[in-house]
């Protein structure tokens, strides 16, 4: 059994990492609530949780249909549709890939683009867009998506 003096020196050690760190965390949940505004932000960077969650169910889904791709049980339509989703999906991420660079490429700060089957959306980190702005992202969109205009929705986030 351990002595007095041995589990007051372990409590007061557990005493001193507790107050280090709550301070610790009051020090950073400062520094990501304020902004130079004065107005509250949200935490961490939308743009870079989407992109990392997007990432990880893409990467999610193709091991799936990979499986099912690569299972001696499956039946040939099975595998045949996985072998389409997954070409879909292929297709699909290059063209999101592609539309985000031509974007930035154009000067704006950061973007996601979300193709769908029916609908392209288009988040630029902006507070608000010019007409003309609008008018470079839909053009760039409808000319490397072929989609018609009134399928693509571009969303202005600050």
């Amino acid at each position: 059994m351990l002595s007095k003096k041995k589990k007051i020196f372990i409590l007061a050690g557990m005493v001193v990492l507790l107050v280090v760190t709550g301070y610790i965390n009051v020090l950073l949940s400062n520094r990501t609530k304020t902004t130079e505004g004065g107005g509250s932000a949200q935490t961490g960077n939308f743009f870079t949780t989407y992109r990392a969650d997007r990432q990880t169910t893409r990467d999610q889904t193709i091991a799936y249909l990979t499986a099912i791709i690569d299972s001696e049980t499956g039946s040939a339509e099975a595998k045949a549709e996985a072998e389409a989703q997954k070409l879909q999906l292929t297709k699909t991420m290059q063209l999101e890939l592609a539309l985000e660079a031509i974007i930035l490429a154009k000067g704006f700060p950061d973007c996601i683009v979300s193709a769908g089957t029916e609908n392209i959306n288009v988040i630029v980190k902006k507070a608000e867009l010019t007409e003309d702005e609008v008018t470079q992202i839909l053009d760039a969109v409808v000319n490397e998506s072929g989609k018609e205009p009134r399928y693509v929705k571009i969303i202005p986030v600050e």
